[in-house]
């Protein structure tokens, strides 16, 4: 059987290293993550704007594709928090009131993003998804919390709330306090306390499921029920029906940007949370594999009335502190979900809503992580505004413009950066031949009569005339011109056609000054391009074994003039 193969669907490597004292554990972790995700996804739907029972068929199937094509041992597939979110404000727009259509763009959101996934991981484009930096994620996590708390609290105090962006829900509860129903907020703080509790007491347990069976057991045997708590209702029992969204994406307008935030959320969070957990374990996940595994969840879910689904790191933990060995945990899962459906549906018709929007606000308070802001703040003040930019883009545009921005301040900041290389000036370590940068209070020992440099990163058209322009700056802090000028070209690994100009225009403009201009150690790719331009004609040969010790000492045997005063900030 070939490697590809193997590699592309995972179960043909792990059943067989599977070792039978696994299965318990397997099984136990399967459980376990089942009686976590019933009552998480039933809050996780409603926080979609489906139907609680939708929440449910995605970790049904999503978990069950994901273990037939997924790298990760013990990564759990299900709805989010943030994707639930983004997918319950964004097609409120689109269904028009119909929850019919509000399903069915759901699922046809998630069939979009199974498509993307597959595009990108026959494109290999796993490393380019990967641009969005976590300073991006630490901002954006923080505001989608807030966002996602904002239209939970109403549900908590017992008033309607109201307004489509953080701002005008704030201001809508605020001005319903007045209304709040004291039973509700009660019952509904117990819930918040005793899941709290639970998971600083006993972690990696299924608590929510304990709160949600209490919950139902007093509305049902105590006169609770009659005090205004809403609750679920009858969900309906059987397993979901397949089939392929009756929509198609032209039917849509807005489907591909939802899709394409839910696809970076998705394969960012997930491939996040699966990383911790291979080291944790001593063990290796594939991020291109990892489209795949996304890509067939989301189909899955797709065709059985679900919506994007994510690899999320709280269900994870629980499925691993549960014993999980292998995939395999993720079918028993299934198993265990598939049983409920099927016979015991009646008893989470008591179930109420106030308790889900407990779930939910516990659930999002892992999002915003003030010490990781705090640190942040403490090493780099630039990190911490890029942050709060995705933060402040949340808060004001929503959560799906609030990815794009995100999307789009990483990509603008990896761009800036490119085009603005580090350009370090060196000078020789005191008794050796080695130079090194003179920028930062060091005791390296400028070389008298010459500039020495070298670019950190390759030599390419959008970078070109900035590393230009900092070293003609630099030419003019001499008060004495130098004699000769060196670049070493061992730590720029690539030059385009742009680059190779731009030596040529630099010994152009170094040579109408009198100063000489010298190239070395570039690699073989960059000096046959310099070598195809006429570069080398100019300047000398450039061997990758000439180093930049050996043309110093070759230029200052060759001196002639005076010696030339150090650069001098003028």
């Amino acid at each position: 059987m070939s490697e590809a193969l193997r590699a592309a669907f995972p179960p043909l490597r792990w059943l067989r290293e599977y070792r039978p004292a696994w299965l318990v554990g397997d099984a136990v972790a399967g459980v376990t993550l089942a009686a976590y995700a019933i009552p998480v996804s039933l809050a996780y739907a409603t926080l979609a704007g489906l139907p609680p029972h939708h929440g449910i068929y995605c970790y049904l199937l999503g978990g069950l594709a994901y273990a037939l094509f997924g790298s990760s041992r013990q990564l759990a597939i299900g709805p989010t928090s943030a994707i639930s979110m983004l997918v319950g404000a964004t097609v409120v727009g689109m269904a028009g009131g119909d929850a019919v259509r509000w399903a069915e763009i759901s699922a046809l959101t998630a069939a979009v993003v199974a498509v993307m996934c597959v595009l990108a991981w026959l494109f290999r484009l796993s490393s380019l998804i990967s641009f969005i930096s976590e300073t991006i994620l630490l901002g954006f996590k923080a505001g989608a919390a807030l966002v996602i708390a904002m239209t939970q609290l109403p549900k908590l105090f017992g008033v309607p709330g109201g307004g489509e962006h953080f701002f005008e829900r704030v201001w809508a509860l605020g001005g319903q306090f007045g209304q709040t129903q004291l039973p509700v907020l009660a019952f509904g703080l117990t819930a918040l306390v005793l899941i709290l509790l639970g998971e600083k007491l006993l972690p990696g347990r299924p608590v929510a499921l304990v709160v949600v069976i209490l919950s139902i057991v007093a509305v049902a045997a105590t006169p609770l029920g009659s005090i205004g708590l809403k609750t679920v209702g009858e969900l309906p029992r059987g397993l979901p029906d397949l089939h392929w969204p009756d929509l198609r994406v032209r039917d849509v307008d807005g489907v591909i940007p939802l899709a394409f935030a839910c696809f970076l959320l998705a394969y960012i969070e997930g491939v996040s949370a699966a990383r911790a957990l291979a080291q944790r374990h001593g063990q290796t996940i594939d991020p291109r594999q990892e489209l795949l595994g996304l890509g067939a969840a989301n189909l899955l879910a797709a065709v059985g009335q679900g919506y994007p689904v994510a690899g999320g790191l709280s269900q994870s933990s629980v499925n691993d502190k549960a014993g999980a060995k292998t995939q395999l945990s993720l079918v028993f899962a299934s198993i265990t979900i598939a049983l409920v459906l099927l016979f015991l549906t009646g008893l989470l018709a008591s179930l109420p809503t106030v308790v889900l929007a407990a779930i939910v606000l516990v659930a999002v308070k892992g999002l915003i992580k003030v010490s990781e802001l705090r640190r942040l703040w403490t090493v780099s003040r630039a990190e911490f505004g890029v942050s709060m930019v995705a933060f402040a883009g949340v808060l004001v545009e929503g959560i799906l413009r609030g990815v794009i921005l995100a999307a789009l301040v990483s990509l603008l900041l990896l761009i800036r950066r490119a085009a603005r290389p580090h350009v370090a000036f060196l000078g020789r370590i005191p008794g050796t031949n080695c130079f090194f940068n003179v920028a930062p209070p060091t005791e390296n020992e400028q070389i008298q009569g010459a500039l020495l440099f070298r670019v950190e990163a390759s030599l390419m058209y959008f970078n070109v005339d900035y590393v230009q322009e900092t070293v003609m700056e630099r030419l003019a802090a001499f008060a004495t011109p130098p004699r000769f000028v060196v670049i070493d070209l061992s730590t720029s690994p690539n030059c385009d056609l742009a680059g190779a100009r731009m030596l040529g225009q630099l010994h152009k403009e170094l040579a109408a000054r009198g100063i000489r201009f010298r190239v070395c150690e570039g690699r073989a790719g960059v000096r046959e391009i310099l070598r195809a331009e006429g570069v080398e004609e100019r300047v000398g040969k450039v061997e990758h074994t000439t180093t930049l010790a050996a043309v110093v000492e070759e230029e200052l045997a060759a001196k002639t003039s005076p010696v030339a005063a150090g650069p001098q900030a003028r």
